[in-house]
């Protein structure tokens, strides 16, 4: 079976609930992954948006996920599960879809990466660069769900 990446709120392509968005309560989506690659050790996470006017937009990331977790919940809280960098809205943590009014359906990628490390040397509120940096040559597979958002 193939690395999968899956939500029971919402399934690839399909839009992402308004409870997990900018209008709704702003809670991360229950996220729940499968058949990890063999060697894995550790996980990263990365919540972004490519269709924003200023190119690639960074919404959530999270490092250092134990090989043994196999999910995260509603609104997960990270401290004691991993470590969070801050999103390009200046804030650590999860912050949802939030496309500005009028400008069409933006896509939402959730990118779940394999790695071959039981943990990257980040510390909290790194930046996305640190986390690819730190994660190049160690990524077995990415696991990834797309989501919707229009408002």
């Amino acid at each position: 079976m193939a690395f999968r990446l899956e939500s029971p709120v919402f399934a690839t392509g399909d839009p992402i609930p308004v409870e997990h968005t900018c209008i709704g309560r702003d809670l991360s989506p229950e996220l729940l992954w499968h058949d990890a690659p063999p060697g894995t050790r550790s996980y990263s996470l990365i919540l972004d948006d490519p269709d924003t006017i200023v190119g690639l937009f960074t919404h959530w990331m999270v490092a250092n996920i134990a090989e043994d977790q196999a999910g995260l919940p509603e609104g997960a809280r990270i401290e004691g599960i991993g470590v969070e960098g801050v999103n390009d809205f200046r804030r650590t943590g999860y912050s949802g879809p939030c496309p500005p009014r009028g400008r069409g359906m933006h896509r939402y990628f959730f990118r779940l990466y394999a790695l071959s490390v039981p943990r990257l040397p980040l510390m909290p509120c790194f930046t996305r660069h640190e986390l690819e940096k730190e994660m190049a040559g160690h990524i077995l597979e990415v696991a990834e769900l797309m989501g919707t958002f229009e408002r």
